[in-house]
């Protein structure tokens, strides 16, 4: 959420960066909004103000004139009424415009509307040279690795079994990214599944209506989480951190449900596109001037994880309107995957990494107490350290071999116990 108090004293900025984001907003009819808003604020701390008043005369009132006391009193507390009422009304229609705001934009991220609009800031790794490479579909049905068939039998479109060495590597990739970020200072934390509404606001995520990708429950104000973002961010949520303590880097597990609601096109073949997998997701709190370096940082293990795992990758600087709301800066890893390009070859997202600034921790009430006594809210990061069902498919379309067997990359075969599958 942005600070109300920017948008008024930079209303031209806050509309331009809207139009970069791509975000229908009228800056300049959430300003009415406001001056209403404030108007009825000071009308009822007025009303309030004069009804403590004639409460505090009652308490000595003579007889005489403890009747028009009691008049102005019950005068004063209808139009009180009458006010919170008004400003109730006008306040929440104030906060739900406010909430639709999208953060500010990093001035190096590009300007631009599609992905074709992203820069490419570099190339790592080299593509495996195949003749007549698989993907991961075909790979697994070669080795029985996944099941498309049963899973769509037992939960629907968009959910899968995995099988045998499949469903042993899929953990070994887990515990390879916790022991490395446990090595680099995160707590490892294993999530809640399901997350308050509340907590979804606040992280920037809606949990409702027709534009949600969040499975709701229903009568209840819970929702499955889409990634463990939203419970590591809400892990702090109303509270005052003391300075000392960050930046807190969390290493979060969970399952993650999305609804993918119109993304069946050939480029979401297999377990590109899936309605539940597992991931390890990397969250960081940290001062306002810790973040930049913090978001660095980030990305820096996203790198040394796919180096690790030997999957050829690009980075990506994500332009304005493909940034999302909470994001100020976002840098995407896309690993080679074979079966992208119809079978020639292409770039798949594989990770993401988001400098949200104090965005969320507005939302959220995340404080940090500076040196000076003061508290600030927090800056928050994120960052996927390694999502499952497209970790797999980089793994086994860039580790196969010409007779179809696959090679398990070194750094996961301490955790998995074997080196080749087929």
């Amino acid at each position: 959420m942005l600070d109300p108090k920017y948008i008024r004293e930079h209303a031209t900025e806050v509309q331009t960066n809207c139009d970069h984001r791509n975000v229908k907003i009228d800056v300049s009819a959430w300003l009415k909004a406001d001056e209403r808003r404030l108007a009825l604020l000071q009308t009822v701390e007025s009303l309030r103000a004069k009804r403590n008043e004639v409460a505090d005369k009652m308490k000595s009132a003579s007889a005489e004139d403890r009747p028009g006391l009691i008049e102005q009193g019950k005068s004063l507390k209808d139009a009180l009424a009458a006010g919170e009422a008004a400003f109730g009304e006008v306040d929440a229609d104030w906060k739900r415009q406010l909430l639709a705001f999208p953060n500010l934009t990093h001035p190096a991220s590009p300007i631009g509307m599609t992905d074709d609009d992203n820069k490419e800031l570099r190339i790592v790794g080299e593509v495996k040279k195949l003749e007549h490479p698989l993907d991961h579909i075909a790979l697994g049905q070669k080795h029985d690795l996944i099941d498309l068939e049963r899973g769509a039998k037992v939960a629907g479109a968009k959910f899968y079994f995995l099988k045998g060495k499949l469903a042993l590597l899929e953990q070994a990739m887990i515990q390879f990214a916790l022991s490395y970020l446990a090595k680099e200072g995160f707590t490892a934390m294993s999530t809640p599944d399901l997350a308050k509404d509340d907590v979804l606001v606040g992280t920037g995520f809606q949990p409702r209506g027709p534009e949600t990708q969040i499975y709701s429950i229903e009568n209840s104000d819970l929702s499955l989480i889409g990634t463990a973002e939203i419970t590591l961010g809400g892990y702090h949520k109303d509270e005052i951190l003391p300075a000392s303590a960050v930046p807190l880097k969390y290493a979060g597990v969970s399952h993650c449900y999305r609804t993918e609601a119109g993304t069946y096109g050939k480029e979401s073949y297999g377990l590109y596109r899936v309605h539940q997998f597992s991931k390890v997701e990397m969250f960081v709190y940290c001062t306002p001037e810790q973040s930049e370096a913090v978001h660095l940082e980030l990305l820096r293990h996203e790198e040394n994880i796919f180096k690790a795992l030997e999957i050829p990758f690009r980075v990506i600087d994500i332009c304005s309107g493909d940034l999302g709301g909470p994001a100020y800066r976002k840098y995407d890893l896309e690993a080679w995957m074979w079966g992208r390009g119809e079978g020639k070859g292409g770039w798949g997202e594989v990770t993401s990494t988001s400098n949200c600034t104090d965005f969320q921790a507005r939302r959220l009430n995340v404080r940090i107490k500076n040196d000076n006594g003061d508290n600030v809210y927090a800056h928050t990061l994120n960052g996927t350290a390694i999502s499952l069902a497209r970790a797999i498919i980089a793994v086994l379309e860039n580790n196969q071999n010409e007779d179809g067997s696959i090679t398990i990359p070194k750094a996961l075969v301490p955790f998995c116990g074997f080196e080749k599958i087929g």
